[in-house]
């Protein structure tokens, strides 16, 4: 990590205390060596959970739905407690790889370098370079440079369709028709009859069909191209518990 970044990271996580956001517990920026220090996180990232395969090419068992649900509640907590804070936090590195999950799979964020303040009171965005990951940055970030919680708010969307589906953001190695997994599913979630199709398929008999309709609708809210149009982080967070809710009495 650039001593930039390491700046960066310290300034902001280093100021903040949430339950979903992994804690910094020390730092050391001696010399050269630049050494940040947080909290044990035993389950590793999301990432590894949703996508990879243990040693021996052995597929890993997959996360069950309540569970998928229990994580995206926590991180949504997290990105709505940022966006809420008395200097607003644009995260702007949201992915399953910075989403951390400790013993019990609660969910924390975790990497602050990409972070920035949000705009001025009245401002609707802050300009700044392009910054972000392919498949998870906002389009009004990529094509204008302007910045809002609103853009969080698409990245968390395409997380979210992400653990739905069980599938990579971005996949070089699907037919070119699927590689980009928004511009893929887009069609599949707006049709209710279709739905199944995109839902990852271990799932099978673990989620109500209202529940994954909600939780679709909810997706295509967080993917709309107009950033005004985009719900907010806690409304995020209701929607997401009432599906909980609803899974919960199955």
């Amino acid at each position: 990590m650039k001593r930039a970044d390491t700046k960066s990271e310290i300034n902001f996580h280093g100021r903040i205390s949430h339950p979903n956001v992994v804690k910094l517990l020390g730092y050391s920026m001696e010399d050269n060596e630049q050494i940040l220090v947080y909290e044990f996180m035993a389950k590793g990232s999301l990432e590894k959970h949703l996508f990879r395969t243990l040693r021996g090419g052995v597929v890993q068992e997959a996360l069950p739905w309540s569970l998928r649900l229990k994580i995206l509640i926590d991180a949504a907590s997290g990105l709505a407690f940022l966006h809420s804070a008395g200097k607003q936090i644009i995260y702007r590195n949201l992915k399953p790889s910075k989403i951390l999950l400790d013993s019990n799979f609660n969910a924390k964020l975790l990497d602050f370098t990409l972070a920035i303040h949000g705009p001025d009171s009245g401002e609707s965005h802050v300009s700044t370079p392009l910054i972000g990951t392919y498949g998870y940055v906002a389009p009004e970030y990529v094509s204008t440079g302007h910045l809002s919680a609103k853009s969080d708010v698409y990245g968390f969307g395409v997380v979210l369709l992400e653990t739905m589906t069980g599938l990579r953001a971005v996949d070089w190695n699907r037919p070119s028709h699927q590689m980009n997994l928004v511009e893929w599913a887009r069609p599949f979630l707006a049709n209710r009859r279709k739905i199944g199709s995109v839902m990852d398929s271990r799932l099978q008999g673990q989620y109500r069909s209202k529940g994954a309709r909600l939780a679709t609708q909810l997706t295509l809210k967080c993917l709309n191209g107009d950033p005004t149009s985009r719900p907010h982080m806690d409304e995020v967070v209701e929607t997401l518990k009432k599906i909980g809710t609803m899974e919960s009495k199955r």
